[in-house]
């Protein structure tokens, strides 16, 4: 089996674009990869089209380790988010191309069943209004939905400090919060790389009574040694990873000590491949893995797969009940979190879900973007989310 061209799909939101990323093999079968690449999707297509003829066509989809060598050294370049990505995109399909072809799921190949229920926390639930007793209503229709965790960014826009009335505003969005959903649905406390370190740990204190189950990304992702130092001050678990796209990216942070959840996000890390490695790593650290997924159906049906195999692994983000929940209809079968908050185990060969090409006509690319420090991006105003 050896693959023979490769198709690039992108549907639009009015805050995302999905890049679904197609191999075609010359017994025809068809593997598929996803990615939501933030405000560079034009650079993904481009890329997946430079690097498909050169090491992808051709290819037999078991050699994955040989795909990788070939993006990741041959091409005498530093990996970074976008080559990641596009590897990614052709990982995921490949792994989907195996299954087909053994005629069994991803998860068996990824080492077997290690849960058949996947936690799941929700995101994309409350970013329309930010006053704390209308988010605290969105909180509860996401407990009753079954969710039993969910996770919010309560802050405005701001870069490194955080004013007193606004640290104010922000701890009584997820008071409101707290009290309607009651003390055991975990909270995710998002940051989004907004403080300097001093700030990072006077936010955490202000909301450590509440119990978060993570502050997420309290400082900028570049600096290992300033994110060990918000660890050590804080009671609350660090969490970071969604913007480290290499296995060298996460080193420092493990060597340091300084995470305890890693979020790196499947579809800008390379794929399931490097994702195995990584797991392995981490458990030597005792470090827990909840990936970033900001995905649409077949990224998230991929890192269903990864979870069911995966010891260490502990929650998975999900957006699409939420937002954009038409995004399901992309697929025949999509994954669906149930009544207990969790994802069921999926049963077809492969990934288990072909992609609708009519579905995904119908919604051409938005080229919506994410503008983090622009006032009302919480609210969603304008393009940002």
């Amino acid at each position: 089996m050896k693959i023979k061209d490769v198709h690039v799909t992108v549907v639009g939101t009015p805050w995302r674009d999905l890049t679904f990323v197609e191999l075609e093999t010359d017994d025809g079968l068809t593997g598929v990869g996803e990615v939501r690449m933030v405000n560079r999707t034009e650079t993904l297509v481009a890329c997946v089209k430079e690097l498909g003829p050169r090491h992808v066509v051709g290819l037999d989809p078991f050699n994955v380790h040989q795909l990788a060598w070939l993006v990741q050294r041959n091409d005498y370049g530093r990996a970074g988010e976008v080559v990641q990505s596009a590897l990614a995109a052709f990982d995921v399909a490949c792994w989907d191309l195996m299954g087909q072809s053994l005629g069994v799921p991803v998860w068996q190949l990824l080492g077997g069943l290690v849960r058949e229920r996947t936690p799941a926390y929700a995101n994309g639930w409350y970013q329309t209004d930010p006053e704390p007793a209308l988010v605290a209503e969105k909180a509860k229709a996401v407990v009753e939905r079954g969710y039993r965790g969910l996770k919010l960014d309560p802050f405005g826009a701001g870069n490194l400090g955080i004013s007193e009335a606004e640290l104010r505003r922000s701890t009584a969005i997820v008071t409101a919060v707290r009290e309607v959903i009651g003390p055991d649905v975990e909270i995710m406390l998002e940051m989004h790389g907004r403080f300097s370190v001093g700030n990072a740990v006077r936010v955490a204190a202000a909301f450590e009574h509440l119990g978060p189950a993570w502050i997420e990304e309290p400082v900028p992702p570049e600096n290992a040694s300033a994110l060990a130092r918000v660890q050590m001050s804080s009671r609350i678990p660090v969490a970071t990873g969604e913007r480290l796209h290499t296995l060298h990216d996460v080193r420092p942070f493990l060597e340091l000590g300084a995470v305890d959840v890693l979020q790196v996000d499947l579809t800008h890390f390379g794929g399931l491949t490097p994702m195995r490695a990584l797991s392995m790593w981490a458990d030597t650290h005792y470090v827990e893995l909840a990936p970033h997924n900001v995905c649409g159906p077949i990224g998230t049906l991929a890192n269903v797969h990864f979870a069911v195999a995966t010891p260490n692994h502990r929650i998975l983000e999900h957006f699409n009940d939420f937002a954009d929940s038409w995004v399901n209809d992309l697929v025949d079968v999509p994954a669906a979190v149930g009544e207990d908050g969790c994802f069921g185990l999926p049963r077809g060969p492969g990934l288990g879900a072909r992609l609708n090409h009519d579905a995904c006509a119908e919604h051409p690319a938005t080229g919506g973007q994410i503008a983090l420090f622009k006032p009302g991006w919480e609210q969603r105003l304008g393009s940002t989310p």
